[in-house]
C-alpha cells in the first residue's frame, strides 16, 4: 500500500518542480522541450526492444494526431500556464476534476451508462470546487475573469478535460488499434512536444530562447522526465497488476493534499481554509461517486 502513496507523491511533486521551473523559462516551451525529449527517449527505447511495434499505417495517425493534441498539448500547455499565475495546490487541486469529467465524457462519447448515486457524486464533487475558487493570488488577480473564474483556473480545467479524452483516445489506440501504451505515448508525446514549441515561437520571447538561467531549467526539465515520464509512469503500470483502476483512481485524491504540503514546505504557499473546505466537500463526492466499485475491493484477485 505505500507504494500507492508513493506514486502519488511523485505525480504531486511534478506540480512543485514546475512551479520552481516557471521561474527560469516560459509555460509553452517547457512543456515543448520535456515532451519532445521523453517522446524521442521512449520511442529510441521501443526502437532498440521492438522495433517492428513503431510501425504506422495511414489509419493511425489521425488518432496520434488527435492523442497528441489533447492529452499531450492542450493538457500540459494549458496546465503549464495556469501554473504560473496559481498555487502549485490549487492548479493541481483543479486539474483532479479529471475523475468527474472522464464520466461525464465516457457518457457522451462511449454510452457509458451513470447511476443516481454516481450523479450525486459528479453534484458533490463538482461543487466542492467552488470554494476555492474564491480564492486568488496576487497574479491571478490582475487576470481576466469569466464569473468568478479566472483565466489561467479556466485553462487548467481545459486540460483537465483534455487529459480526460485524451485518456479515452489512448484506451481505443491500445484496444482497437493494438499499440502498446509507451508506443503511444512516445509519438503523441513527440506530436504534443512540437505543437507546444511552435506555439511557444510564435507568442513567447525567444532571444534565442525563453530561458532565463539554463542550469536551474535543464535540471527541473531532466527531473520531470524522470519522476513523471519514467518513474510513475512505470510505478502506476506495476500498482494496475495489483490493484484495481477504480481505487487507484479514487486514491488519487492524495495528489492535491501532497502538493499542498510540499507547496508549503518547498514554496511558502499558504493553505487557506477554503482548500481544506474544497478538499472535504470534493473527497465526500468521491466517495459517493466510488463506493459500489470500492466496495468490490481495493486488490486484483491473483489466484
Amino acid at each position: 500500500m505505500y507504494l500507492v502513496v508513493v506514486l502519488y507523491s511523485l505525480f504531486a511533486s511534478v506540480f512543485t518542480i514546475s512551479k520552481i521551473g516557471l521561474e527560469y523559462t516560459e509555460p509553452f516551451f517547457f512543456v515543448g522541450t520535456r515532451m519532445l525529449a521523453a517522446g524521442v527517449l521512449l520511442l529510441i527505447y521501443q526502437g532498440i526492444t521492438a522495433p517492428k511495434s513503431l510501425r504506422l499505417g495511414g489509419k493511425h495517425l489521425g488518432r496520434l494526431f488527435a492523442l497528441g493534441l489533447f492529452n499531450i498539448y492542450l493538457t500540459n500547455a494549458m496546465e503549464f500556464w495556469g501554473l504560473k499565475y496559481l498555487t502549485s495546490f490549487k492548479t493541481c487541486f483543479i486539474y483532479s476534476l479529471s475523475p468527474f469529467m472522464a464520466a461525464i465524457l465516457s457518457y457522451f462519447l462511449l454510452d457509458e451508462r451513470i447511476s443516481r448515486r454516481k450523479w450525486l457524486g459528479l453534484a458533490v464533487g463538482c461543487a466542492g470546487f467552488i470554494p476555492i475558487l474564491l480564492t486568488h493570488t496576487s497574479s491571478e488577480a490582475a487576470m481576466t475573469y469569466v464569473g468568478i473564474v479566472s483565466l489561467p483556473e479556466l485553462a487548467v480545467m481545459v486540460a483537465a478535460a483534455a487529459s480526460s479524452y485524451g485518456w479515452i483516445l489512448l484506451r481505443q489506440l491500445v484496444k482497437d488499434e493494438g499499440f502498446t501504451p509507451m508506443v503511444a505515448n512516445g509519438y503523441s508525446m513527440l506530436i504534443g512536444g512540437i505543437m507546444a514549441l511552435v506555439h511557444s515561437y510564435l507568442v513567447e520571447p525567444w532571444h534565442p530562447i525563453p530561458v532565463s538561467e539554463f542550469a536551474p531549467f535543464l535540471k527541473c526539465t531532466l527531473l520531470l522526465i524522470v519522476v513523471s515520464n519514467v518513474l510513475a509512469y512505470n510505478l502506476y503500470g506495476h500498482l494496475l497488476k495489483h490493484f484495481t483502476a477504480t481505487f487507484l483512481s479514487f486514491a488519487g485524491f492524495m495528489t492535491p493534499l501532497i502538493t499542498a504540503f510540499f507547496g508549503w514546505l518547498v514554496l511558502g504557499e499558504t493553505i487557506t481554509v477554503f482548500f481544506v473546505a474544497s478538499a472535504c466537500i470534493v473527497f465526500a463526492g468521491l466517495l459517493i461517486f466510488y463506493q459500489q466499485e470500492l466496495r468490490k475491493g481495493i486488490h486484483i484477485d491473483e489466484t
